[in-house]
């Protein structure tokens, strides 16, 4: 199943890279095209910082706390269990940090374009949305896995330290009386 890992990997750097060409080729710096009136409009920024705007703007050192930052996430992905679930979340998010890396390196900024103007949020890109959604998987995963550890000791027929040997409830004892 670890191909399930790779080809989402590769399918993010993919369309990322695809739809970040489609947009520098295309627009204008800072030219900005209506979508959808009043929600979307696609708006190409040459994203010189970090996520989101932060970090200033030294690409070679973004690039490297990118990579190691999935170097991070592909050892945690080695240790975690295989699933689905997993190969897809790890695999968004080394896509999104590939595409992002291979920008910085290539360019010395990032490509950004999907643009919720009214909502005041940055400019992001395709690579953005991936390392996002596999984050939120991940959080899902690590709920879902906490709920079914708490919930395990119960359905095993754990030991309750007030049953009898035999599992029964033990009788309730009677205050004792001076």
């Amino acid at each position: 199943m670890s191909f399930m890992f790779f080809l989402v990997a590769a399918a993010v750097v993919g369309i990322d890279q695809l739809t970040k060409h489609a947009v520098a080729t295309h627009f204008l710096p800072d030219e900005s095209r209506i979508v959808i009136p009043h929600v979307l409009w696609l708006t190409y920024v040459q994203n010189h910082r970090g996520a989101f705007g932060l970090f200033g703007s030294h690409p070679l050192l973004l690039a490297a706390f990118a990579l190691a930052v999935v170097l991070v996430f592909y050892y945690w992905y080695r240790q975690d269990g295989a699933t689905l679930l997993t190969h897809v979340a790890f695999g968004l998010i080394l896509g999104g940090a590939l595409g992002n890396i291979i920008d910085r390196v290539r360019l010395a900024y990032v490509v950004d374009f999907i643009d919720f103007k009214t909502t005041g949020f940055p400019v992001f890109n395709v690579a953005d949305s991936c390392i996002n959604i596999g984050v939120a998987l991940l959080l899902l995963r690590i709920i879902v896995h906490e709920r079914r550890q708490k919930a395990a000791p119960a359905a095993s027929g754990a030991i309750d330290p007030q049953a009898a040997p035999d599992g029964a409830p033990l009788p309730e004892r009677s205050p004792v009386e001076p």
